[in-house]
């Protein structure tokens, strides 16, 4: 047998490749061009340019908003890919012809930008995103985005435990949540802001897989503390309120300044 090393040559993987995306954020670009932030089913965050998508006429006019469903063909590029193809799957046609279900949507859609990776695959996180799209285009409920916060939160490993003191490991009653410590404390161990037993337990609930009973309920006191809650462990971990949720508490009370969430602890 010969000494020769045998060379091996190793495929060349393909620089053109399709998936399905959410069209998270889109700038101007030049005259013509777009760029788009996208969130692949499996790349990840992708960002990308798509040419001539602002020239009348355009082949991508209309399928590439913010919040767009679609199936697109994509090249590689040093920095950016480049668009070639688009299909749409979903334009959230209902969504947008109403101002506080679509400022909804740009608040998911901020959310899952913020924990998104670049070009790191994020299939659970792509799955609950176009997943609360789809419940809110059928119709919306008070309950949605704060189930979809709290769905993030589970996917991304920052789930709150809420079936015990995060303390001392009591059953209950439950009666404060904090985002610091990470999930649910009793009466004997609270410091700070009281909340009430039941918020914890739809919270429970909604982690549980009791999701669709949430979001049939009715717009009240409870579901808004529920909301009120969810926001406060979502801004802990993002480390930040993104603007729209600011942008949606004025859409839904008028002008002032936003009462942004917080820890119920005090922290």
């Amino acid at each position: 047998m010969s000494g020769a090393r045998r060379e091996v040559t190793r495929p060349i993987a393909s620089r053109a490749w399709t998936d399905t995306a959410v069209v998270l954020r889109a700038w101007k670009l030049a005259e013509k061009d777009r760029i788009l932030s996208l969130l692949t089913r499996g790349r990840g965050k992708i960002r990308a340019v798509a040419r001539g998508a602002r020239r009348p006429g355009s082949r991508f006019s209309g399928r590439l908003e913010i919040g767009s469903h679609v199936q697109v063909h994509l090249h590689a590029g040093r920095e950016l890919a480049t668009v070639t193809q688009v299909e749409t799957i979903d334009l959230l046609r209902h969504t947008r012809a109403d101002a506080r279900r679509f400022a909804v949507a740009c608040a998911m859609l901020e959310v899952a930008d913020l924990f998104a990776h670049e070009r790191e695959a994020d299939e659970g996180l792509y799955r609950v995103l176009v997943g609360a799209l789809k419940e809110l285009e059928k119709r919306p409920s008070p309950l949605l985005l704060a189930g979809f916060a709290l769905r993030v939160l589970t996917v991304e490993g920052l789930r709150p435990e809420v079936d015990a003191c995060v303390r001392c490991g009591a059953e209950g009653p439950l009666t404060s949540l904090s985002a610091e410590l990470g999930g649910a404390v009793c009466e004997r161990c609270r410091m700070g802001g009281r909340c009430s037993p039941e918020a914890i337990a739809w919270i429970r609930r909604i982690l549980s897989g009791g999701l669709a009973e949430a979001l049939r309920l009715e717009r009240s006191d409870l579901t808004d503390e529920v909301h009120r809650l969810a926001m406060s462990l979502l801004t802990h971990h993002l480390e930040r309120v993104p603007r729209s949720l600011e942008a949606l508490w004025l859409l839904e009370n008028g002008k002032g300044t936003p009462q942004l969430p917080r820890d119920p602890e005090g922290r």
